[in-house]
């Protein structure tokens, strides 16, 4: 197989060249685009997108994604400040042969 496009990762409207990277907000999944969304949004919506593609199911029939994102299924409820939060936690993978250090650039 081949190495996961951006299309393929991000969606149909992402596009990079040699300085800038664009993902069209209304590709992200559970995102409602605004001129205004905040950081932790963008990247939330990322990861739930990546997720969809970057999973150990498709990771199985293609040895070229070195990247899995897995939804760990089991939400806990946290106390911070007083106060309650459910907090749903996501892993993410990096594989990389004989590669202790993690860099983008091995990916």
């Amino acid at each position: 197989m081949a190495e996961p496009t951006l299309t393929q990762v991000l969606g149909s409207g992402a596009t990079q060249d040699a300085t800038t990277i664009t993902i069209l907000k209304a590709d992200l999944a559970g995102l409602t685009a605004s001129a205004n969304n905040t950081a932790e949004s963008l990247v939330t919506g990322i990861i739930l997108k990546a997720s969809g593609y970057l999973n150990s199911t498709n990771q199985a029939t293609n040895t070229d994604i070195q990247i899995t994102i897995e939804d760990s299924n089991f939400p806990q409820v946290v106390t911070r400040n007083n106060t309650q939060y459910r907090q749903t936690t996501y892993n993410v993978n990096f594989q990389s042969a004989d590669n202790y250090t993690l860099d983008p650039d091995n990916f």
